[in-house]
């Protein structure tokens, strides 16, 4: 057993097993026009990986059979595949409930300027990353210039009623910019909220906290500045057990640009796909072996349990 698996077997007496499959997350390929600073999966320009048409096809038969309650789409800069607008459009078809990630920034780059449009009209729900409310923060994680195209991308998907209009759901995604944890979600939301409307005039729906995992770059720059073993002794000593029914990996399954089956997208970002006695594959998904799955657990899964928890919907627990 790792060090996170004899830590809830002092409260459940065994691993962490799956409870449902609601969501079904999807990468969909790495390449981005941005190269951030925390992001777990290193995505940037110059990568390549993409998934193909019939792996998505395999996606959408597979949330069609659970009847998932979402289809969380990712990357990357999700907006950059070849085929995302026929997918979206596809699941829109079957009324499957779509949510896009989105970096904001690709919605100003030339060929995307129509992409809010096709957001409302296909019901797409947004996350959309903005790791603070003040420019310096954002910049120094994500690139010089980035906040104020940010700002630029919310006054666009207001402007469309995103974050106003009901049905039209705007969250936005709050990363810490060192090493810490994030601050009760609540008290900030009401400060990010207050913030952007006073100063730009822009409302959004709501905000998600998520915890740095240590991994990827992240993981990195903590151990180039000598910083990974205390971030590591404060997920651990900030474990909390009432975190542990709504950790996201026992509710969804995520698929990997190639068709790979993860219990979340951060063991995806580590190559730790579900265990050998599972389907391996989204050609191969079979929901009755997958919803009684052992869940693949590693140090990192502290991040998820630490505080007030964190997943790809932000906070666990107030």
């Amino acid at each position: 057993m790792n060090p996170f698996e004899k830590e809830i077997a002092r409260y459940n007496g065994h691993g962490l097993g799956a409870l449902d499959i609601d969501t079904i997350q999807v990468n969909i390929g790495l390449r981005c026009n941005l190269e951030c600073a925390h992001c777990h999966v290193v995505s940037s320009p110059r990568r390549k990986e993409t998934m193909g048409w019939t792996t998505m096809e395999h996606v959408i038969s597979a949330a069609e059979e659970v009847c998932a309650k979402l289809v969380d789409i990712t990357g990357g800069a999700p907006e950059m595949h070849p085929h995302f607008r026929r997918f979206v459009s596809a699941l829109h078809e079957k009324r499957l409930p779509v949510m896009v990630r989105t970096n904001l920034t690709i919605l100003l780059e030339s060929g995307f300027e129509t992409m809010p449009e096709f957001f409302r009209e296909h019901q797409v729900e947004l996350c959309a990353s903005l790791p603070c409310y003040l420019e310096e923060n954002v910049d120094s994680q994500r690139g010089t210039g980035v906040y104020e195209k940010s700002i630029q991308a919310l006054r666009v998907l207001n402007e469309r009623g995103y974050g106003i209009e009901p049905g039209l759901p705007l969250n936005l995604v709050y990363n810490p910019v060192d090493a810490a944890l994030p601050p009760n979600a609540l008290e900030l939301e009401a400060d990010y909220k207050h913030e952007l409307r006073e100063r730009f005039g822009i409302e959004f729906s709501s905000l998600l906290t998520i915890t740095n995992m240590p991994i990827g770059q992240f993981r990195r720059d903590l151990k180039r500045e000598n910083k990974l073993e205390d971030y590591n002794r404060l997920l651990q000593a900030s474990f909390n057990p009432a975190t542990l029914d709504g950790l996201m990996c026992r509710h969804q399954i995520h698929v990997g640009w190639d068709g790979r089956l993860y219990d979340c997208d951060f063991n995806y970002a580590l190559k730790l796909p579900v265990g050998d006695a599972y389907p391996q594959y989204i050609k191969d998904f079979n929901p009755h072996l997958l919803l009684n799955r052992k869940i693949q657990t590693g140090f990192h899964c502290f991040g998820c349990t630490a505080g007030s928890g964190s997943s790809c919907g932000g906070a666990l627990v107030e």
